[in-house]
């Protein structure tokens, strides 16, 4: 009998909210191995066995073991034929759209979350959070501009690019970011939330940090 995948992770991790809503709507068999990250887990030389990059999402399928959101998203498509565009040209946009979240969205919303939400107020380095701001301002400029006119990022149906730019955008914690100022992607983020497979982060991963401490 065929195992379940695997995905090591855990509730506040955007990278690995998008592998999680990747794997629900190509409708693959998955189950979440929680990861203890506030507490040291991925520091650990158990789970650098596992990614010696000491990070979560990994993804496990079998002999296979897989790790950067990015790759797993990308191997998903592959693997179930779904979300990856429809020719050869819409799959280069996609991961075009992918590697844009990847350095400028994402990987500007991660360090500015964790930062005025998850780290002590004295050992915030001091402006980071304004120049995390305006370089993220920029970035929903272009998501939105993008977005105008259009239902999905690529082609005319959802693919891994709009999985991967939408993966930090539903979360709770206040990081500089009002959907209301952004009315294409508002939209854009009900469209996804509308498609079959969808759910909140902390419906699809364990917390690792209870509600209240955000």
């Amino acid at each position: 009998m065929t195992q379940p995948m695997k995905l090591y992770c855990f509730g506040e991790s955007g990278n690995a909210y998008k592998c999680a809503l990747a794997l629900n709507m190509t409708d693959q068999d998955w189950e979440p191995v929680f990861v203890d990250f506030f507490n040291g887990e991925t520091r650990t030389p158990e789970f650098r066995a596992i990614n010696e990059m000491g990070e979560v999402p990994v993804l496990v399928d079998g002999d296979t073991t897989l790790t950067q959101s990015g790759v797993i998203l990308d191997y998903l498509s592959s693997k179930s034929g779904k979300m990856g565009g429809r020719s050869a040209a819409e799959r280069r946009e996609v991961l075009r759209w992918m590697f844009w979240d990847n350095h400028r969205l994402s990987g500007m919303i991660g360090p500015r979350r964790f930062i005025a939400n998850f780290l002590p107020e004295d050992k915030r380095p001091e402006g980071t959070i304004p120049y995390l701001q305006g370089r993220l301002k920029a970035a929903y400029t272009i998501l939105n501009d993008h977005l105008a006119g259009r239902n999905w990022l690529v082609g005319d149906a959802p693919t891994m690019a709009d999985l991967s730019c939408c993966g930090y955008l539903y979360y709770p914690e206040p990081f500089g970011f009002d959907r209301a100022d952004w009315p294409h992607i508002d939209a854009w983020l009900d469209r996804i939330a509308a498609l079959p497979g969808w759910k909140h982060p902390y419906e699809l991963m364990q917390r690792a940090l209870p509600a209240a401490t955000a």
